[in-house]
């Protein structure tokens, strides 16, 4: 495979995600939406970063670890709303993987808090999509 197919792989996966974000959301699972939603923009980032540097993917879920190593090579700087959102994506992660926080976690996501970060991610989502080459 290519660095594009390998490229269309992470976005195939990460648009699954994005869509069960969606279907969590639907089926009122607030918790469910912001980890998917994490999964999501971490995908397609893992995605851009086989595009700009190599297939030796960081394995890590912190987005912004991802982004810091391919941001000088995009063809636009990463606004900063959206370095705030990778920021707050990845403690969903963490906060909504390990038993202990899930349901300090889940007690902070609401229906609203769900519809924005959900809102934001879509959003983003459109964005990181425009930066492939």
């Amino acid at each position: 495979m290519d660095k594009h197919e390998k490229y269309d792989y992470w976005l195939d996966n990460a648009k699954y995600d994005l869509d069960s974000a969606d279907a969590m959301y639907k089926s009122g699972r607030w918790l469910y939406v912001v980890f998917m939603c994490q999964q999501a923009v971490e995908k397609l980032v893992k995605g851009l970063y086989i595009i700009y540097m190599d297939d030796n993917v960081p394995r890590t879920h912190n987005i912004r670890v991802i982004t810091d190593k391919i941001e000088d090579f995009l063809p636009e700087a990463i606004p900063e709303k959206y370095f705030n959102l990778f920021e707050e994506l990845t403690i969903y992660y963490l906060n909504g993987r390990y038993t202990d926080y899930k349901q300090k976690t889940g007690e902070r996501i609401d229906e609203r808090a769900a519809s924005d970060i959900l809102k934001r991610t879509t959003e983003v989502f459109a964005w990181l999509l425009t930066l492939k080459p």
